[in-house]
């Protein structure tokens, strides 16, 4: 098992305050998906709504997965000032998130 050279990944499951309008959860996500042109450390991006029927959810909603060039990367999105005025344009409408980053491990067999 050996890392892949640089990549990073951080996973987001979020559930969004109850009465926040679908309007600006769209919007939020439109937002969100657009920072991919605009910051250039952040490589991709991906999300989408749960649909599981397992009921183990604990009622996140979204799931939200953005892949870095590196660890190095990932601290220059955090502190870009785009991602900034997003995040707290953002953050009043989130109840809860878990954030998780990791490196992306190859498994050779």
């Amino acid at each position: 098992m050996e890392e892949a050279k640089g990549l990073v990944r951080r996973v987001h499951l979020v559930k969004f305050k109850d009465g926040t309008p679908p309007a600006r959860i769209e919007e939020i996500l439109k937002n969100y998906a657009n920072l991919v042109n605009l910051i250039e450390p952040l490589k991709s991006w991906h999300m989408g709504k749960n649909v599981s029927i397992m009921n183990l959810d604990q009622g996140f909603t979204h799931v939200f997965e953005v892949t870095f060039e590196s660890a190095e990367g990932l601290a220059e999105y955090a502190d870009h000032p785009i991602h900034t005025e997003f995040s707290k344009q953002t953050r009043p409408h989130l109840d809860k998130v878990i954030v998780i980053t990791y490196e992306l491990t190859v498994f050779c067999t």
